[in-house]
Protein backbone atom coordinates (compact mmCIF):
# COMPACT_ATOMS: atom_id res chain seq x y z
CA UNK A 1 0.00 0.00 0.00
CA UNK A 2 1.84 2.99 -1.67
CA UNK A 3 1.30 6.67 -0.28
CA UNK A 4 3.95 9.28 -1.29
CA UNK A 5 3.96 12.52 1.17
CA UNK A 6 5.88 15.60 1.20
CA UNK A 7 3.61 17.48 3.54
CA UNK A 8 5.51 20.55 3.64
CA UNK A 9 6.55 23.88 2.52
CA UNK A 10 9.54 22.77 0.72
CA UNK A 11 11.19 20.97 -1.98
CA UNK A 12 14.55 19.12 -1.49
CA UNK A 13 16.71 19.63 -4.93
CA UNK A 14 17.44 16.73 -7.06
CA UNK A 15 21.24 14.86 -6.19
CA UNK A 16 23.95 13.76 -8.40
CA UNK A 17 24.44 10.61 -10.56
CA UNK A 18 22.30 7.79 -10.58
CA UNK A 19 25.36 4.94 -9.52
CA UNK A 20 25.87 7.40 -6.09
CA UNK A 21 22.66 7.18 -5.11
CA UNK A 22 22.10 2.81 -5.36
CA UNK A 23 22.86 3.01 -1.69
CA UNK A 24 20.68 5.60 -0.38
CA UNK A 25 17.95 4.08 -2.02
CA UNK A 26 18.50 0.60 -1.14
CA UNK A 27 18.23 1.71 2.48
CA UNK A 28 14.99 3.88 2.05
CA UNK A 29 13.42 0.57 0.43
CA UNK A 30 13.58 -1.09 3.76
CA UNK A 31 11.18 1.78 5.15
CA UNK A 32 8.85 0.99 2.03
CA UNK A 33 8.89 -2.45 3.10
CA UNK A 34 8.07 -2.12 6.63
CA UNK A 35 5.47 0.33 6.14
CA UNK A 36 3.71 -1.84 3.80
CA UNK A 37 3.65 -4.80 5.70
CA UNK A 38 1.55 -3.18 8.36
CA UNK A 39 -0.57 -1.63 6.36
CA UNK A 40 -1.71 -4.34 4.78
CA UNK A 41 -2.44 -5.87 8.78
CA UNK A 42 -5.45 -4.02 8.65
CA UNK A 43 -7.01 -6.33 6.39
CA UNK A 44 -6.90 -9.47 8.47
CA UNK A 45 -7.38 -7.02 11.55
CA UNK A 46 -10.94 -5.89 10.41
CA UNK A 47 -13.02 -9.08 10.41
CA UNK A 48 -11.18 -10.56 13.05
CA UNK A 49 -11.93 -7.49 15.15
CA UNK A 50 -15.50 -7.31 13.43
CA UNK A 51 -16.44 -10.39 14.66
CA UNK A 52 -14.79 -10.27 18.18
CA UNK A 53 -17.13 -7.14 18.90
CA UNK A 54 -19.57 -7.73 16.44
CA UNK A 55 -19.88 -5.02 14.22
CA UNK A 56 -21.41 -3.61 11.68
CA UNK A 57 -19.18 -3.08 8.54
CA UNK A 58 -19.61 0.64 8.99
CA UNK A 59 -18.21 0.08 12.54
CA UNK A 60 -15.22 -2.32 11.53
CA UNK A 61 -14.10 0.35 9.06
CA UNK A 62 -13.49 2.74 11.44
CA UNK A 63 -10.41 0.95 11.73
CA UNK A 64 -8.96 2.12 8.35
CA UNK A 65 -10.93 5.52 9.28
CA UNK A 66 -8.56 5.95 12.11
CA UNK A 67 -5.40 4.90 10.20
CA UNK A 68 -5.88 7.32 6.65
CA UNK A 69 -7.19 10.04 8.87
CA UNK A 70 -3.80 9.75 10.06
CA UNK A 71 -2.43 11.05 7.21
CA UNK A 72 -4.75 13.96 6.61
CA UNK A 73 -3.97 15.59 10.38
CA UNK A 74 -0.46 14.52 10.74
CA UNK A 75 1.10 15.18 7.03
CA UNK A 76 1.13 18.92 7.69
CA UNK A 77 2.72 18.68 11.29
CA UNK A 78 5.45 15.80 10.29
CA UNK A 79 6.49 18.31 7.37
CA UNK A 80 6.95 20.68 9.54
CA UNK A 81 8.99 18.29 12.30
CA UNK A 82 11.02 16.86 9.14
CA UNK A 83 11.98 20.62 7.74
CA UNK A 84 13.41 21.20 11.52
CA UNK A 85 15.32 17.94 12.07
CA UNK A 86 15.68 16.80 8.61
CA UNK A 87 15.20 13.71 6.75
CA UNK A 88 17.17 10.74 8.19
CA UNK A 89 15.84 12.25 11.81
CA UNK A 90 12.30 12.14 10.89
CA UNK A 91 12.32 8.62 9.30
CA UNK A 92 13.92 7.53 12.58
CA UNK A 93 11.21 9.64 14.72
CA UNK A 94 8.64 8.07 12.51
CA UNK A 95 9.94 4.62 13.77
CA UNK A 96 9.64 5.15 17.01
CA UNK A 97 6.18 6.69 16.63
CA UNK A 98 5.17 3.58 14.70
CA UNK A 99 6.59 1.26 17.26
CA UNK A 100 4.40 2.71 20.07
CA UNK A 101 1.57 2.30 17.47
CA UNK A 102 2.09 -1.07 17.95
CA UNK A 103 2.98 -1.72 21.39
CA UNK A 104 -0.98 -0.24 22.08
CA UNK A 105 -2.57 -3.35 20.89
CA UNK A 106 -1.54 -5.62 23.56
CA UNK A 107 -3.22 -3.51 26.54
CA UNK A 108 -5.79 -3.13 23.71
CA UNK A 109 -6.68 -6.78 23.87
CA UNK A 110 -8.02 -6.45 26.95
CA UNK A 111 -9.42 -2.86 27.08
CA UNK A 112 -11.92 -2.73 23.84
CA UNK A 113 -12.39 -1.64 20.20
CA UNK A 114 -11.76 1.57 20.99
CA UNK A 115 -8.02 1.68 22.06
CA UNK A 116 -7.37 -0.14 19.25
CA UNK A 117 -8.49 2.14 17.00
CA UNK A 118 -6.26 4.67 18.88
CA UNK A 119 -3.29 2.40 18.40
CA UNK A 120 -4.40 2.36 14.68
CA UNK A 121 -4.30 5.95 14.85
CA UNK A 122 -0.65 6.21 16.31
CA UNK A 123 0.67 3.62 14.36
CA UNK A 124 -0.42 5.39 11.23
CA UNK A 125 1.05 8.61 12.29
CA UNK A 126 4.28 7.03 12.67
CA UNK A 127 4.12 5.97 9.51
CA UNK A 128 2.63 9.21 7.97
CA UNK A 129 6.03 10.94 8.85
CA UNK A 130 7.69 7.83 7.42
CA UNK A 131 6.69 8.63 4.21
CA UNK A 132 7.15 12.32 4.64
CA UNK A 133 10.76 11.50 5.03
CA UNK A 134 11.08 8.62 2.85
CA UNK A 135 9.33 9.33 -0.90
CA UNK A 136 10.70 12.86 -1.91
CA UNK A 137 14.28 11.51 -1.11
CA UNK A 138 13.61 8.68 -3.75
CA UNK A 139 12.00 11.54 -6.40
CA UNK A 140 15.08 13.42 -5.95
CA UNK A 141 17.49 10.45 -6.44
CA UNK A 142 17.98 10.49 -9.91
CA UNK A 143 16.74 12.13 -13.43
CA UNK A 144 13.34 13.88 -12.76
CA UNK A 145 12.32 12.54 -16.29
CA UNK A 146 12.27 8.87 -14.57
CA UNK A 147 10.99 9.21 -11.24
CA UNK A 148 7.87 7.81 -12.17
CA UNK A 149 9.31 4.81 -13.27
CA UNK A 150 11.77 5.08 -10.02
CA UNK A 151 9.12 5.75 -7.62
CA UNK A 152 7.66 2.23 -9.14
CA UNK A 153 10.61 0.40 -8.67
CA UNK A 154 10.64 1.39 -4.62
CA UNK A 155 7.66 0.76 -4.18
CA UNK A 156 7.51 -2.52 -5.66
CA UNK A 157 9.07 -3.34 -2.47
CA UNK A 158 6.53 -1.74 -0.27
CA UNK A 159 4.13 -4.27 -2.20
CA UNK A 160 6.25 -7.04 -1.18
CA UNK A 161 5.38 -6.01 2.41
CA UNK A 162 1.83 -5.86 1.78
CA UNK A 163 1.88 -9.06 -0.03
CA UNK A 164 3.36 -10.59 3.35
CA UNK A 165 1.11 -9.26 5.49
CA UNK A 166 -1.93 -11.20 5.00
CA UNK A 167 -0.60 -14.42 4.98
CA UNK A 168 1.18 -13.39 8.12
CA UNK A 169 -1.22 -12.44 9.61
CA UNK A 170 -3.59 -15.49 8.78
CA UNK A 171 -1.05 -17.64 9.75
CA UNK A 172 -0.52 -15.87 13.48
CA UNK A 173 -3.91 -14.31 14.40
CA UNK A 174 -6.49 -16.06 12.39
CA UNK A 175 -5.33 -19.56 12.36
CA UNK A 176 -4.70 -18.96 16.45
CA UNK A 177 -9.17 -18.35 16.32
CA UNK A 178 -9.96 -20.78 14.15
CA UNK A 179 -8.59 -23.04 17.15
CA UNK A 180 -10.19 -20.95 20.07
CA UNK A 181 -13.98 -20.24 21.20
CA UNK A 182 -12.83 -17.51 23.77
CA UNK A 183 -13.64 -13.80 22.52
CA UNK A 184 -10.66 -13.28 25.15
CA UNK A 185 -8.16 -15.51 23.48
CA UNK A 186 -9.20 -14.20 20.16
CA UNK A 187 -8.68 -10.64 21.19
CA UNK A 188 -4.92 -11.55 22.95
CA UNK A 189 -4.32 -13.15 19.45
CA UNK A 190 -2.75 -10.08 18.07
CA UNK A 191 -0.43 -9.24 21.12
CA UNK A 192 2.60 -11.22 20.62
CA UNK A 193 2.42 -10.72 16.41
CA UNK A 194 2.29 -6.86 17.28
CA UNK A 195 5.12 -6.72 20.26
CA UNK A 196 7.59 -8.44 17.53
CA UNK A 197 6.25 -5.60 15.09
CA UNK A 198 7.16 -2.66 17.28
CA UNK A 199 10.91 -4.52 18.36
CA UNK A 200 11.15 -4.46 14.78
CA UNK A 201 10.22 -0.97 14.49
CA UNK A 202 12.80 0.07 17.11
CA UNK A 203 15.86 -2.02 15.78
CA UNK A 204 14.43 -0.21 12.89
CA UNK A 205 15.19 2.86 14.17
CA UNK A 206 18.41 2.23 15.93
CA UNK A 207 19.70 1.26 12.44
CA UNK A 208 18.28 4.81 10.82
CA UNK A 209 20.21 6.34 13.52
CA UNK A 210 23.59 4.99 12.84
CA UNK A 211 23.89 4.50 9.25
CA UNK A 212 25.63 7.40 7.03
CA UNK A 213 23.09 8.72 4.68
CA UNK A 214 23.90 11.85 1.95
CA UNK A 215 22.38 14.99 3.54
CA UNK A 216 19.49 16.38 1.15
CA UNK A 217 19.39 20.50 0.99
CA UNK A 218 15.75 21.89 1.34
CA UNK A 219 14.74 24.32 -1.19
CA UNK A 220 12.80 27.06 1.09
CA UNK A 221 9.36 27.82 -1.06
CA UNK A 222 9.06 31.25 -1.08
CA UNK A 223 5.79 31.61 -1.91
CA UNK A 224 3.78 34.67 -0.43
CA UNK A 225 0.26 33.77 0.93
CA UNK A 226 -0.88 34.75 -2.47
CA UNK A 227 1.32 32.57 -4.60
CA UNK A 228 0.07 29.49 -2.13
CA UNK A 229 -2.93 29.69 -3.36
CA UNK A 230 -2.11 29.76 -6.71
CA UNK A 231 -1.33 25.89 -6.81
CA UNK A 232 -4.56 25.65 -7.31
CA UNK A 233 -4.49 26.95 -10.42
CA UNK A 234 -2.84 23.94 -11.71
CA UNK A 235 -5.52 21.67 -13.19
CA UNK A 236 -3.42 18.40 -13.77
CA UNK A 237 -2.69 18.91 -10.03
CA UNK A 238 -6.11 19.72 -8.76
CA UNK A 239 -7.28 16.76 -10.70
CA UNK A 240 -4.54 14.52 -9.41
CA UNK A 241 -4.96 15.07 -5.91
CA UNK A 242 -8.96 13.92 -6.88
CA UNK A 243 -7.27 10.86 -8.26
CA UNK A 244 -5.21 10.16 -5.35
CA UNK A 245 -8.19 10.61 -3.27
CA UNK A 246 -10.40 7.87 -4.90
CA UNK A 247 -7.32 5.81 -5.72
CA UNK A 248 -6.17 5.23 -2.47
CA UNK A 249 -10.04 4.68 -1.17
CA UNK A 250 -10.56 2.24 -3.87
CA UNK A 251 -7.45 0.04 -3.45
CA UNK A 252 -8.11 -0.03 0.39
CA UNK A 253 -11.43 -0.40 0.48
CA UNK A 254 -10.93 -3.62 -1.81
CA UNK A 255 -8.34 -4.86 0.39
CA UNK A 256 -10.41 -4.32 3.34
CA UNK A 257 -13.69 -6.01 1.85
CA UNK A 258 -11.93 -9.40 0.51
CA UNK A 259 -11.99 -11.75 3.18
CA UNK A 260 -15.63 -10.92 3.77
CA UNK A 261 -16.20 -11.41 0.18
CA UNK A 262 -14.35 -14.43 -0.14
CA UNK A 263 -16.61 -15.78 2.36
CA UNK A 264 -19.96 -15.52 0.84
CA UNK A 265 -21.39 -18.53 -0.14
CA UNK A 266 -21.96 -17.98 -3.35
CA UNK A 267 -18.07 -16.69 -4.06
CA UNK A 268 -16.20 -19.33 -2.00
CA UNK A 269 -17.89 -19.85 1.38
CA UNK A 270 -13.78 -19.50 2.68
CA UNK A 271 -13.10 -19.13 6.66
CA UNK A 272 -11.26 -15.87 7.79
CA UNK A 273 -7.60 -17.59 8.05
CA UNK A 274 -7.97 -19.39 4.42
CA UNK A 275 -9.26 -16.32 2.71
CA UNK A 276 -6.31 -14.46 4.35
CA UNK A 277 -4.04 -16.03 1.81
CA UNK A 278 -5.83 -14.94 -1.03
CA UNK A 279 -5.57 -11.06 -0.24
CA UNK A 280 -1.61 -11.89 -0.34
CA UNK A 281 -2.78 -13.06 -4.12
CA UNK A 282 -4.34 -8.91 -4.43
CA UNK A 283 -1.53 -7.15 -2.88
CA UNK A 284 1.16 -10.02 -4.61
CA UNK A 285 -0.48 -8.65 -8.05
CA UNK A 286 0.68 -5.07 -7.27
CA UNK A 287 3.82 -5.99 -6.45
CA UNK A 288 4.61 -7.93 -9.83
CA UNK A 289 2.95 -5.37 -12.06
CA UNK A 290 5.57 -2.61 -10.20
CA UNK A 291 8.32 -4.35 -11.62
CA UNK A 292 6.63 -4.61 -15.27
CA UNK A 293 5.49 -1.11 -14.61
CA UNK A 294 9.28 0.12 -14.08
CA UNK A 295 10.44 -1.31 -17.26
CA UNK A 296 7.18 -0.21 -19.33
CA UNK A 297 6.92 2.75 -18.29
CA UNK A 298 10.37 4.21 -19.71
CA UNK A 299 8.85 3.22 -23.02
CA UNK A 300 5.15 4.01 -22.75
CA UNK A 301 3.39 7.27 -21.56
CA UNK A 302 2.21 7.31 -18.08
CA UNK A 303 -1.56 8.84 -18.95
CA UNK A 304 -2.30 5.61 -21.02
CA UNK A 305 -0.75 3.05 -19.25
CA UNK A 306 -3.05 4.66 -16.37
CA UNK A 307 -5.90 4.88 -18.68
CA UNK A 308 -5.29 1.12 -19.80
CA UNK A 309 -5.09 0.05 -16.05
CA UNK A 310 -8.39 1.68 -14.84
CA UNK A 311 -10.15 0.66 -17.87
CA UNK A 312 -9.35 -3.12 -17.02
CA UNK A 313 -9.99 -2.30 -13.26
CA UNK A 314 -13.61 -1.53 -13.75
CA UNK A 315 -14.25 -4.55 -16.04
CA UNK A 316 -12.58 -6.78 -13.62
CA UNK A 317 -14.66 -5.13 -10.98
CA UNK A 318 -17.94 -5.21 -13.07
CA UNK A 319 -17.47 -9.07 -13.07
CA UNK A 320 -16.70 -9.40 -9.38
CA UNK A 321 -20.19 -7.63 -8.37
CA UNK A 322 -22.47 -9.90 -10.59
CA UNK A 323 -20.50 -12.91 -10.98
CA UNK A 324 -20.38 -15.93 -9.12
CA UNK A 325 -17.80 -18.59 -7.55
CA UNK A 326 -14.21 -18.87 -8.37
CA UNK A 327 -14.67 -16.21 -11.75
CA UNK A 328 -15.82 -13.39 -9.20
CA UNK A 329 -13.08 -14.43 -6.82
CA UNK A 330 -10.31 -14.40 -9.19
CA UNK A 331 -11.54 -10.75 -11.43
CA UNK A 332 -11.35 -8.82 -8.05
CA UNK A 333 -7.98 -10.30 -7.10
CA UNK A 334 -6.65 -9.09 -10.48
CA UNK A 335 -7.35 -5.76 -9.35
CA UNK A 336 -4.15 -5.39 -7.38
CA UNK A 337 -1.79 -5.84 -10.67
CA UNK A 338 -4.21 -3.03 -12.21
CA UNK A 339 -3.53 -1.05 -9.21
CA UNK A 340 -0.06 -1.39 -9.48
CA UNK A 341 1.37 1.84 -11.29
CA UNK A 342 -1.53 3.93 -10.34
CA UNK A 343 -0.49 5.76 -7.26
CA UNK A 344 3.24 6.56 -8.28
CA UNK A 345 1.79 7.26 -11.77
CA UNK A 346 -0.74 9.84 -10.71
CA UNK A 347 1.69 11.39 -8.08
CA UNK A 348 4.69 12.56 -10.50
CA UNK A 349 2.21 13.08 -13.03
CA UNK A 350 0.37 16.04 -10.56
CA UNK A 351 3.58 17.37 -9.55
CA UNK A 352 4.53 17.48 -13.18
CA UNK A 353 6.31 20.99 -14.20
CA UNK A 354 5.34 22.37 -10.34
CA UNK A 355 8.89 24.04 -9.56
CA UNK A 356 9.12 25.47 -6.33
CA UNK A 357 5.57 24.66 -5.55
CA UNK A 358 6.25 20.75 -5.46
CA UNK A 359 6.39 20.88 -1.87
CA UNK A 360 3.42 22.86 -0.88
CA UNK A 361 1.32 20.39 -4.17
CA UNK A 362 3.40 16.99 -2.22
CA UNK A 363 1.43 18.01 0.93
CA UNK A 364 -1.93 18.84 -1.06
CA UNK A 365 -1.57 14.99 -2.53
CA UNK A 366 -1.05 13.93 0.98
CA UNK A 367 -3.59 15.08 2.48
CA UNK A 368 -5.77 13.30 -0.41
CA UNK A 369 -4.38 9.89 0.66
CA UNK A 370 -7.70 10.66 3.31
CA UNK A 371 -9.90 8.74 0.71
CA UNK A 372 -8.55 5.37 2.07
CA UNK A 373 -10.60 6.63 4.93
CA UNK A 374 -13.56 8.04 3.40
CA UNK A 375 -14.25 5.51 0.29
CA UNK A 376 -14.35 2.17 2.86
CA UNK A 377 -16.69 4.10 5.19
CA UNK A 378 -18.71 4.44 1.96
CA UNK A 379 -18.28 0.78 1.30
CA UNK A 380 -19.18 -0.55 4.56
CA UNK A 381 -22.78 1.76 4.47
CA UNK A 382 -23.29 -0.14 1.12
CA UNK A 383 -22.34 -3.45 1.91
CA UNK A 384 -24.69 -2.73 5.56
CA UNK A 385 -27.58 -2.06 2.88
CA UNK A 386 -26.99 -3.81 -0.25
CA UNK A 387 -24.41 -6.84 0.93
CA UNK A 388 -20.99 -6.94 0.17
CA UNK A 389 -20.97 -8.36 -3.18
CA UNK A 390 -22.52 -5.25 -4.76
CA UNK A 391 -20.65 -2.67 -2.16
CA UNK A 392 -17.68 -3.04 -4.47
CA UNK A 393 -19.40 -0.53 -7.25
CA UNK A 394 -18.13 2.18 -4.83
CA UNK A 395 -14.74 1.21 -5.55
CA UNK A 396 -15.32 0.98 -9.11
CA UNK A 397 -17.29 4.14 -9.76
CA UNK A 398 -13.44 5.17 -7.96
CA UNK A 399 -11.25 3.65 -10.93
CA UNK A 400 -13.92 5.87 -13.66
CA UNK A 401 -12.20 9.46 -12.87
CA UNK A 402 -8.88 7.51 -12.49
CA UNK A 403 -9.82 6.73 -16.69
CA UNK A 404 -10.85 10.13 -17.36
CA UNK A 405 -7.31 11.56 -15.56
CA UNK A 406 -5.12 9.00 -17.87
CA UNK A 407 -6.90 9.83 -20.95
CA UNK A 408 -6.92 13.65 -20.55
CA UNK A 409 -3.35 13.82 -19.46
CA UNK A 410 -2.18 10.80 -21.96
CA UNK A 411 0.14 12.77 -23.91
CA UNK A 412 2.31 13.93 -21.01
CA UNK A 413 5.74 12.60 -20.71
CA UNK A 414 5.77 11.49 -24.50
CA UNK A 415 9.14 10.46 -25.18
CA UNK A 416 10.72 10.63 -22.06
CA UNK A 417 9.87 14.47 -21.70
CA UNK A 418 7.60 16.88 -19.90
CA UNK A 419 4.37 18.52 -21.45
CA UNK A 420 2.20 20.52 -19.23
CA UNK A 421 -1.38 19.88 -20.01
Amino acid sequence: MDHVSQGGAYAPRSLGHAGSNTGPLIVITLLFFMWGLLTSLNDVLIPHLKSIYTLTYVQAMLVQFCFFGAYFIVSIPAGILIKRIGYQRGAVVGLVVAAAGCALFYPAATSGYGLFLFGFFVLASGITILQVAANPYVTVLGAPATASSRLTLTQAFNSLGTTIGPTLGGLLILSTVAATRSAAAEAAAVQGPYLVLAGALLALAVLFALVRLPVIAAEENSATASQAGSVFAHRHLVLGAIGIFLYVGGEVSIGSFLINFFGEPQIAGLSHAAAAMYVSYYWGGAMVGRFVGFAVMRYVSPGKALAATAATSILLIMVACFGRGSAAMWCLIAVGLCNSIMFPTIFSMALNQLGKLTGQASGILCMAIVGGAIVPFAQGLAADVIGVQLSFLIPAACYVFILYYGVRYAGMYTDGKQITQ
